[in-house]
This record gives structure tokens, sequence and C-alpha cells, in this order.
């Protein structure tokens, strides 16, 4: 077999490979935006004519594939999979939810710091996946509008998971392509999360607040919940307790001994599916196995892949270099306004698209900065503010970020829909307001 490798893609028809590349990453881009068609399908269909246009080679798009954000992201959604199952996430609802009584505020801001703890430690899209419904029980037997609830539940998922690598899907993409590590983001973001969080809360009271209220009845129900019924496997829930501390404590680790975190995530992934089904007839775990791979959301896991495909063949063009250079330009190379410039164009395009395409096309953008500030050490803030902007941006909007649509979706269903005008109102000025916070905080501690 001949080794083609080094050989470069063929443009169908002699056209212009820029356009062409510019071309599909607008449309499939388009039409994602129009949730019209899956968009796992959209993104692969774009990867594949990247290639049978000839703008790269099968080779090419193999090596652009970010294998340890997909590895990342794998083995995390495994070990979420599994824990689900245990109940856990739904008794620390319902514990939060009575440590205050049945107070609706309170319970309001209680499920919001569940989310947003998990959603800094497992993912944001899975966090709201397992909290989304237990509110709405929550809620209902309040007798009070969801709504406050889940919008404040959108907000937390997305803050918490701007804190940490983990936490969101565009941090992971950065922190694999930056080499950034769990400490990093622990140490960089982690601080300035919690008084967003904050801040956000005390808005949310001014606009919603004071109109939460429950006769003293719908209380005492909320008490009678017995979270122990939640707890449906304590043994499995102490194997996956034991594999997600291990492997948080990996992360925290990782860089010293210069592994990557989708190896750590993978190899705990293995060793809880290995736990998960130790002792059992092997015809069971082949069962329990096949099942726990069937609830991994690999319409996520091949998006990545086609988007990364995408992304290398607009790269291999040259454009997004040039977008660079305009970029620099525009802020006359002050490392100052460019650092600013990422942080709110990243926020306000992660409001009006998802925020993972977004960053998949701006980390080649951000890396060709690199040589004019002087190395990818001294473009460390644009990464934070990227990282950021993105993460915060998306709760501008209700297509902003995936986990906003997924908290859309079981508000539908409960018959409690969410307008995308209706949340905008009250989600856009508290986007500009988190985003402003973090541009004085990147300034206080990177631009001064």
């Amino acid at each position: 077999m001949h080794n083609t490798s080094t050989h470069e893609a063929s443009i169908i028809f002699g056209l212009d490979p820029t356009w062409v590349a510019v071309t599909i990453l607008l449309v499939v881009y388009g039409v994602i935006m129009a949730e019209k068609f899956n968009r796992a399908v959209l993104s692969l269909l774009g990867a594949g004519l990247m290639v049978l246009c000839g703008v790269i080679t099968q080779q090419q798009a193999v090596a652009g594939i970010d294998f340890n954000t997909i590895g990342l992201l794998t083995g995390m959604m495994v070990i979420v999979t599994i824990s689900q199952k245990t109940g856990m996430f739904q008794y620390v609802a319902i514990k939060a939810a009575k440590v205050v009584k049945g107070n609706p505020w309170g319970i309001l801001v209680m499920l919001s710091i569940v989310t947003a703890i998990f959603s800094a430690f497992l993912d944001n899209v899975t966090t709201v996946l397992l909290i989304a419904p237990v509110t709405l029980l929550i809620t209902d037997a309040l007798g009070v509008r969801p709504y406050p609830y889940l919008f404040a539940q959108i907000f937390a998922s997305n803050i918490g998971g701007a804190s940490t690598l983990i936490g969101d899907p565009p941090n992971i993409m950065i922190g694999s392509a930056a080499n950034l590590s769990f400490t990093d983001f622990l140490f960089h973001l982690t601080p300035i999360t919690p008084v967003i969080f904050l801040l956000t809360l005390g808005f949310i009271w001014l606009m919603f607040g004071r109109d939460l209220t429950a006769t003293q009845e719908k209380r005492d129900l909320i008490m009678k919940f017995d979270e122990g019924e939640a707890l449906q496997d304590i043994p499995l829930l102490k194997k996956c307790l034991f594999v997600l501390f291990s492997v948080i404590a990996g992360f925290s680790v990782a860089h010293t001994f210069h592994l990557e975190p989708a190896t750590i995530a993978m190899f705990g992934a293995a060793a809880l599916l290995l736990l998960q089904t130790y002792g059992e007839p092997v015809h069971d775990k082949d069962h329990a196995y096949e099942k726990v791979m069937a609830d991994v959301e690999w319409t996520t896991i091949f998006f990545f892949v086609g988007l990364f495909i995408i992304v290398t063949g607009v790269e291999h063009t040259g454009v997004i270099a040039m977008l660079g250079e305009k970029v620099i330009a525009l802020t006359d190379g002050d490392f100052n306004a460019t650092v600013g410039a990422v942080l709110w164009v990243s926020a306000i395009a992660s409001a009006l698209i998802d925020n993972i395409p977004f960053v998949a096309t701006m980390i080649p953008l951000v890396h060709s900065m690199a040589p004019t500030f002087g190395g990818a050490e001294a473009i460390e803030p644009i990464w934070w503010a990227l990282a950021l902007g993105a993460c915060l941006g998306g709760n501008g909007s209700l297509i902003g970020a995936s986990a906003n649509l997924i908290v859309a979706g079981f508000a539908q269903r409960a018959g409690h829909p969410i307008y995308f005008l209706q949340f905008m109102k009250h989600a856009f000025f508290l986007m500009i307001m988190s985003i402003a916070v973090s541009h004085i905080y990147l300034y206080l501690r990177y631009l001064t």
C-alpha cells in the first residue's frame, strides 16, 4: 500500500479551495442553527465533503481530529452514564430542596448550587439531563411556575461548567488545543465564576424571586419526599464515587506525570465498567456493557469528529490565519485590546450560535496570534478570554449552548415551553453583565 500521508488534496473541478471550505463551513453552521436535522449527521456530511471535494486528504482529516477531546468526552460520558443509574443526582436534588424546608426561593438557590457544582466536575449537559426532571417534579408539587427554576439552572450549568477543564465542551477543546491542565483552569477561571454566579442569583431574585410563593401545605408536601427512595444501588454508588473522586484527583496531577486528561477519563471509565459487573456471569457483563454504550451520547461524539475535520479543512486553506492577522490589525497589535475583543466577540457569537462550533473555529485563530505576541505562553490570557466568552456567552440565548436546548426540551415535554424571545429578554442582559465582570477580572489579573 502506498503511503499517501504527505500527498496534497486535489480540489474538485479546479475550484478555489478557500471558497469551497468556507462555503461548506457556513452551510453546515447555518443548517445546524436551523435545527432541522441532526447536527452529528450534518457535521459528518460537511467533513466528508471537505475530503471528497479535495480541500484536504483523508489522512489530513484524521490528523485534524482532536482525540484528546474525544477520549475525555467519551470517558466521562461512560462514567456519568453508570453513575446516574445509582440515583445519586436525584438524591442530592431532593435533599437540597428539603434543607430549605420547601421554601420556593430557597429551592431555586439550592438546585442552582447543585447544578453549578455537578456541572463543574462532571459536565453541564449531563447535569441538566439529570436535574431538570427532578426540578419539574418539585415545582409541580409546590404549585409554582417552573420557568424561573429552569432559567436559573441553565445559567448555573454554564457558569459552573466555565470553571473547570471538564465542565463544558468548549473548555475541553481549549484545554486540549492549548495544553492547559485541569489545575490551570482551577487556578485561572474558578476564582471568578462564584462571583458571577452570586451576581446572577441576585438579578434572578429581582426578576422572579418575589413571585415565588407556596402555601405551607405545598411546602409540607416537599418535606414528605423520601430522598432515600432515589438511591437504586448502594454498592454501585460506592464504586461510582470511588472512581469519580479518583478521576478528578487524576486530572489534578495529570500534567505532573505528563498524562493527557483523555487517558485519565478512559482509564476511569474502563475501571468502572469492570467494577460495575465484577463477579457476574459473562452474559450479564456483556449485556451491561452494551447498555452503557447504548446510553453514551454518540451523537455528540460524532458531531465533534465531523466538526474537527471541517475546521481542519478551513484551517488548511489559510483563511483562519488570515482572520487572525485581521483581528490583530484591528486592535493595532495591542494585546489588551485583543484579549477584550476575543472575550466580547466570543460571548456575542456564542449567544447567537452554538458555542461548540464557534470555539472549534476560534482555536486555530488564537493559535495564529502566538507569533505576534511572543509565543504560546504569552497568549494564555487570550485562551481564558475565549473560555469565559464562549461558556458564559452561551447563556445569552436558547441556542447558545447544548445544556440550554436540553432544558428547553424537558420544559416543552412537561407542558411549560420556554420561548426563544422570552428567554433572551431575561438572559441577554445577565450574559452581558457576566462578560463585563469577566473583562474586569481579566484586566485586573493579567493586563495591568
